[in-house]
């Protein structure tokens, strides 16, 4: 193919795809520290602001089926250009729409759409531009730092300029439009690595796994993947939210320093992810969901008592179990995946993992009927639960190769 025969003499050409997927991230977290915004000083309640990750997830599932689907159909760069156009659509409702709970949840549902594309496009992208240039085992490294570095990036320039700098409901989505601009501007000499292939008809969603790899999918990631985005939604949409009153007038900045913290573990765990994983043999992933489960017992102070601390600490706890989940799940879907199901397998895998942004919703909810710290005693005996289960697929999945 004239596109991969063009990224074989440019060993970094993924770098000209990593931008539109950083500011698609950026777009999609940096709602995150601003929920403290609309909490505290536009009036909403926990549970409306909770509500908001959820229309997040209604958004993102469906771009995710049917990003990897259209572009496995019509290539890989029109659709992730149609990401990023989506996404200023996205930043643009949003940014008129701070007092407006329907227009927030529109806006919402737009992001998520173009976060999917993002995602699973330029997932896929920067696995084949790897895979051209030599560089196979970086793939899911690349693709999941790139991520991590738009999700708290724009966690922290978004929070920061809610917290210090005028219009703070209008001007973090007005940066990012800006960037999404640049970001348009590189993605038109990325080298496309898909050409057009008519044969693909279904364009209503590949949202599917490979017979071949049914079993071991649902016996060890369909357990896990979950845990991947519960892990940064219980630090900084739930940890937060348990210590706003003891920071009257830094809820904002404070929910912005702990989403910074978080994702910052995570991307430092991402970028050693390889030698980690070599380290823990095969268990990166249990180990991921392991250090979330003490997360979320390490937020218990903050529930009972407001102790602002215990959110701190758990920060840098669920980074680097979201860290090595991630890159977890991302090598073992691409181990299963053929060129042809690359994308689709990987929509699977992330639509499940964006079901961990529901929790904050749920917890709150629950509230209603029981204290939230025996809601996170039983959140932490639920990810222990999963990966007792995942860890008796991976033993199984041993031996069927041993043999």
């Amino acid at each position: 193919m004239n596109g991969t025969r063009e990224v074989q003499s440019h060993a970094r050409s993924w770098l000209a795809v990593a931008p539109a997927v950083v500011v698609l991230a950026w777009g999609g977290n940096q709602f995150l520290p601003l929920m403290q915004l609309y909490r505290h000083v536009d009036g909403f309640t926990q549970v409306q602001v909770d509500v908001l990750l959820a229309v997040y997830v209604l958004g993102i599932v469906p771009g995710f089926a049917l990003s990897g689907a259209w572009s496995d159909r019509f290539g890989r760069k029109p659709i992730l250009v149609a990401g990023v156009v989506i996404g200023i659509v996205g930043s643009v409702i949003l940014a008129n729409s701070g007092s407006s709970l329907a227009g927030l949840c529109v806006g919402r549902f737009v992001s998520g759409v173009s976060v999917a594309a993002g995602m699973v496009v330029g997932t896929a992208w920067i696995k084949e531009l790897s895979v051209a240039s030599g560089r196979a085992e970086a793939g899911a490294r690349r693709a999941s730092v790139a991520l991590t570095l738009g999700f708290g990036g724009g966690a922290g320039i978004g929070g920061a300029l809610a917290q210090w700098a005028p219009w703070p409901s209008v001007l973090p989505y007005l940066v990012q439009i800006a960037a999404c601009l640049a970001a348009l501007g590189a993605l038109v000499i990325a080298a496309e690595t898909r050409s057009v292939n008519a044969k693909v008809k279904s364009l209503w969603g590949d949202l599917r796994v490979p017979s071949r790899s049914r079993s071991r999918f649902a016996a060890v990631v369909l357990p896990l993947a979950p845990w991947v985005f519960a892990a940064p939604a219980l630090a900084f949409a739930v940890g937060p939210s348990l210590v706003g009153d003891a920071l009257p007038g830094y809820a904002v900045g404070f929910a912005t320093l702990v989403t910074v913290i978080t994702l910052a573990c995570g991307w430092v765990t991402q970028v050693f992810s390889g030698p980690l994983i070599v380290l823990l043999r095969g268990r990166a992933a249990l180990v991921g969901v392991g250090l979330i489960a003490a997360g979320a017992l390490l937020l218990i102070p903050a529930a009972t008592s407001g102790q602002v601390w215990a959110v701190l600490v758990a920060a840098p706890v669920f980074g680097a179990g979201y860290g090595l989940a991630m890159v977890s799940g991302l090598i073992a879907v691409q181990a299963m995946a053929t060129p042809d199901d690359l994308a689709g397998l990987t929509a699977v895998f992330y639509s499940l993992t964006y079901a961990g942004f529901l929790l904050p919703a749920i917890l709150a909810a629950l509230t209603a009927v029981s204290p939230m710290w025996v809601l996170l005693v039983a959140v932490a005996a639920a990810c222990s639960l999963c990966a007792v289960i995942a860890s008796r697929g991976i033993l199984s999945s041993r031996a069927v190769e041993v043999r």
